[in-house]
């Protein structure tokens, strides 16, 4: 049961959890204060707009089940108690990508949290997968969807902010 475990950062289930609430008490009710008005005009059959609120209405009441999935699952991390010479949740590692000879900052996140254009990459991502428990100074292969990368960990820090 722990792989389905999600860790988390107080912030980043804070956040979630704000989301998750704004969906159940803003955004379901317009919601379905749209279908009742639409419900109103007549003939369902042919009332593309009853179809189309009740259509928002289910991916809303989907993401609301997957948000509160993943909160259920959530598990708080403390970042600062994490080890700082070993990779981990909640990590800044910066790299050399030894294919391309360039240098890439990560930050390894939970769900939320992500944001690859800014170096924000899930911490159970291939990518994430392969630092993890790495150190300073090693060389790693990692599996991705486009083959083989390889990296060489130049620094490993605490995250700023997650």
């Amino acid at each position: 049961m722990a792989e389905n475990r999600i860790p988390m950062t107080r912030e980043g289930y804070d956040k979630l959890k704000a989301e998750l609430d704004r969906f159940r008490n803003v955004e379901m009710i317009e919601v379905t204060k749209r279908v009742a008005t639409a419900r109103e005009m007549g003939d369902l059959s042919e009332n593309a707009e009853y179809h189309a609120a009740r259509e928002d209405q289910g991916i809303l009441q989907a993401r609301i089940n997957d948000m509160s999935d993943r909160l259920a699952r959530a598990v708080i991390v403390d970042t600062s108690a994490l080890p700082k010479d070993t990779i981990v949740f909640g990590s800044k590692v910066m790299v050399m990508d030894l294919d391309i000879d360039e240098e890439e900052t990560y930050e390894l996140v939970g769900p939320g949290q992500e944001n690859p254009d800014k170096g924000r990459i899930l911490s159970s991502s291939p990518i994430g997968q392969g630092l993890i428990g790495r150190k300073k100074g090693e060389t790693v292969e990692i599996q991705v969807p486009r083959g083989t990368i390889r990296f060489k960990i130049l620094d490993i820090s605490a995250a700023s902010g997650i």
